[in-house]
């Protein structure tokens, strides 16, 4: 990896880690595009994970206040349960939450159960996502199309009524059993927890924000992982290249995160509809017609 093509990377990873069309399938392309590992899937798997951590940092600074508020709350209201101070009472506000528990350290348990599918299956499935199957080009054209199709169903049908501080349990397993979707290459992570929120009748720019929070375990989880075994998958030289390719992606993924926020809170998610079904049937033709190669 040379630094040009990191740098191409982090644009493409901090463009499209929180904008709901698919990290995955743009990177598969980007790194074909440069050349970058052809017929490795591992050492290429490897750097998109270590990628993720700029995107990582990003919603970690664009959120600090809120993720020190639920932090200090979640200490806080765990310290004074332990110490006898409050007492364990479960009949929370229109029945949201445990009433022993403030709205801050609530959000942090739904966070935690939130993450809880895909931390689970994708350990069991690593050696799966890992491999050559995850960038397979007919995988991702068909997942780009499936997850337009279901944010399309989720926005006709979505009641749109819920803030963030409305989310119950139900909201948190919707948005964590949605992102186990991202798993599979095409999906993307966004996309599919925005759908799973939007089905649990959140408000757009609601299951945007909780996904971005959502995000933080999982990526946190699978770029450290990586990055402990980059060390040995990926050649000594393209370690500087990787990190200025990760800090690109950090500033991109801020930004992405400020742009979709302000974007969701006037428009639907039609546009990034129309684009995941343009961009996946011209994968499908392409493929089919023997165009482009499905493997990496």
């Amino acid at each position: 990896m040379d630094f040009i093509q990191a740098i191409i990377l982090g644009i493409v990873q901090g463009l499209t880690e929180f904008i709901p069309i698919s990290s995955t399938a743009h990177l598969v392309f980007a790194s074909r595009l440069t050349h970058l590992y052809e017929g490795n899937p591992e050492q290429l798997t490897a750097t998109i994970a270590v990628l993720q951590l700029g995107t990582l940092l990003a919603v970690l600074i664009y959120f600090a206040p809120y993720i020190l508020s639920i932090t200090a709350a979640f200490v806080r209201d765990h310290w004074n349960l332990v110490t006898k101070k409050r007492r364990m009472r479960f009949s929370g506000t229109h029945g949201r939450r445990p009433i022993w528990l403030s709205e801050e350290a609530w959000i942090g348990w739904l966070i935690i159960i939130g993450s809880i599918p895909i931390g689970t299956l994708g350990l069991y499935f690593k050696d799966l996502i890992e491999g050559p199957a995850t960038k397979n080009l007919w995988v991702i054209g068909i997942m780009m199309i499936s997850i337009a199709v279901l944010l399309a169903f989720a926005e006709l049908v979505g009641k749109r009524r819920k803030d963030i501080a409305d989310f119950g349990l139900f909201d948190a397993l919707a948005q964590g059993f949605s992102q186990v979707l991202s798993l599979i290459p095409g999906a993307s992570r966004s996309g599919s927890t925005i759908m799973g929120g939007l089905l649990a009748g959140q408000k757009r720019e609601a299951a945007a924000r909780f996904s971005f929070l959502l995000s933080i375990p999982a990526i946190a989880a699978s770029g450290l992982l990586e990055l402990k075994e980059a060390w040995t998958l990926l050649p000594p030289d393209s370690f500087a290249p990787l990190l200025v390719g990760t800090i690109v992606s950090g500033i991109v993924g801020y930004l992405s995160i400020w742009f979709l926020l302000a974007f969701l809170r006037k428009n639907s998610t039609a546009v990034f509809i129309i684009y995941r079904l343009v961009v996946g049937s011209v994968i499908l033709i392409l493929l089919w017609q023997g165009v482009i190669n499905p493997q990496i």
